[in-house]
């Protein structure tokens, strides 16, 4: 039998314009810059200002201020009003996304650059190869990886080219042509194992004859034994001396296990554009939005005439109120997109701003200053919910005196020390790292000897992180950081 009943709930929903606004905070400047050009497109209502001398004059401010708040689409549930982001003040700084003094600053502007995948392709190029060939070369180009090692299967591509694109190379000449392109600039690449990869480079390396000699040995027959770093074991079945063993084993450490690293894509790919800007002026540190790229948006005045036109009329055609209907929505998401991205501004400029307040000491003397901090101290600090913290803090970089970080380099849990205070597990890996940089490299620490001196300095750590520590620093093994 069919009932009605009536169920009262809480229920937290947020809006589009809360939901839009949330996606904007957690992107970064690049990325706010594609999304607003997106929304340029999207929106006719939205224009592009290309001049800094423009400002909206009291009379548009009069007609935005003019329209019916008890329209359909506006809506009841506003945390905010939007004309409070839509005075001319505040509306000219959206519109300009700068500070007054950016027109002093320069923006160096990066040369272009060839890919390291174009190079090789050019020195393909040269060679003389047939068409087949020349497509077989290009193949094994396109399938390194980007530490340019070549890991497919020669045979296999060279069946697949066969098969499917009626290419035809014997697998021996695809053995010879991946041998041509290993010499390539920068020798090594396309090799197929780190072995292969340094032995090529020590065969076509201009290093002393007899010391090249003895390095492709290590290399070639006791290969098993140089990456254990079983130097006694090699030098008695070489029959060296130290001194050769040595100078055979520095030729070794000068090669490059990876020869296409951070080279297959572009530079400009891989370079990290900083969001934020500190600088030191007058003893004083200075936060600053790096958006200068960032196009400045404002309402058209065009359509902003058209829809109060259509407005003042007493009889509109059906047609006109479509047209009529459209711009007001238009007019109703450009409004909030240009809230959306003022309040975006204003945001990550208050947790930017509360970082290096907390973080001071940092700024002043570099990572070893660096204290122990999480979301939830900035979020109670200026208010805000820890999620938001996490929005803005994720992908965005700063740039200040110390370096280019990531923001969330600035938050870390902490150890005590014997004196009751926390320190960074930041400023204990520096540590570990200073310990490893300076120890005895014909008898290395072990982490229970690095856990000692860490203790001895009022550190309370245990092997097992210490041993965590190492390894999050790339650290091998006491064994493995032997030297002769």
């Amino acid at each position: 039998m069919l009932s009605l009943s009536q169920k009262f709930s809480l229920q937290q929903k947020l809006s589009p314009q809360q939901i839009q606004y949330q996606k904007l905070l957690q992107l970064n400047t690049l990325a706010l810059e594609q999304r607003i050009k997106t929304e340029l497109e999207l929106n006719p209502i939205l224009e592009e200002v290309l001049s800094d001398e423009y400002e909206l004059s009291q009379e548009e401010n009069d007609n935005e201020d003019s329209f019916d708040e008890t329209e359909e689409t506006q809506s009841q549930s506003d945390e905010f009003e939007i004309e409070d982001f839509m005075n001319e003040s505040e509306h000219d700084e959206i519109r300009s996304n700068k500070s007054p003094d950016d027109d002093n600053k320069s923006q160096p502007i990066s040369p272009a650059k060839t890919t390291l995948t174009e190079k090789l392709f050019e020195q393909l190029h040269m060679l003389d190869l047939t068409e087949d060939e020349m497509i077989l070369g290009e193949t094994i180009i396109d399938s390194l990886s980007p530490d340019g090692y070549f890991k497919q299967d020669l045979r296999k591509i060279s069946e697949e080219l066969d098969y499917f694109e009626h290419v035809t190379v014997t697998y021996e000449r695809a053995e010879e042509i991946l041998k041509n392109i290993q010499v390539f600039e920068p020798v090594g690449i396309a090799a197929r194992n780190l072995q292969e990869c340094l032995l090529i480079q020590i065969r076509n390396s201009s290093f002393d004859p007899y010391y090249s000699y003895i390095a492709e040995q290590i290399l070639s027959k006791h290969y098993a034994d140089f990456v254990n770093k079983r130097f006694d074991l090699i030098e008695k079945e070489l029959d060296l001396t130290r001194d050769t063993l040595r100078t055979a084993l520095d030729i070794i450490q000068k090669l490059d296990p990876k020869p296409g690293e951070g080279n297959i894509l572009s530079e400009e790919a891989n370079q990290v554009t900083p969001d934020f800007l500190i600088e030191k002026v007058d003893g004083n540190y200075i936060v600053s939005l790096n958006d200068r790229a960032v196009p400045s948006v404002t309402i058209s005045k065009t359509y902003l005439e058209m829809l109060n036109s259509n407005k003042r009329k007493r009889k509109i055609s059906e047609r006109e109120k479509d047209t009529h209907k459209f711009l007001r929505e238009k007019f109703e998401s450009a409004k909030w997109f240009i809230a959306s991205i003022h309040q975006r501004r204003m945001t990550l400029m208050n947790i930017m701003q509360t970082i290096l307040e907390k973080q001071y000491e940092f700024f002043e003397f570099g990572p070893r200053a660096l204290k122990p901090m999480i979301y939830k101290d900035i979020a109670d600090e200026i208010g805000m919910d820890i999620s938001t913290i996490s929005r803005v803090v994720n992908g965005k970089y700063v740039q200040s005196p110390v370096g280019i970080h990531e923001l969330k380099y600035f938050f870390s849990e902490g150890l005590a020390t014997d004196s009751g205070d926390e320190i960074s597990n930041k400023h204990i890996k520096e540590l570990i790292k200073e310990i490893c940089d300076n120890e005895d490299k014909k008898s290395p620490l072990s982490d229970d000897q690095i856990a000692d001196l860490l203790n001895q300095k009022g550190i309370q750590i245990a092997r097992r992180t210490v041993a965590k520590y190492r390894e999050q620093l790339r650290l091998p093994i006491a064994r493995l950081r032997k030297e002769l």
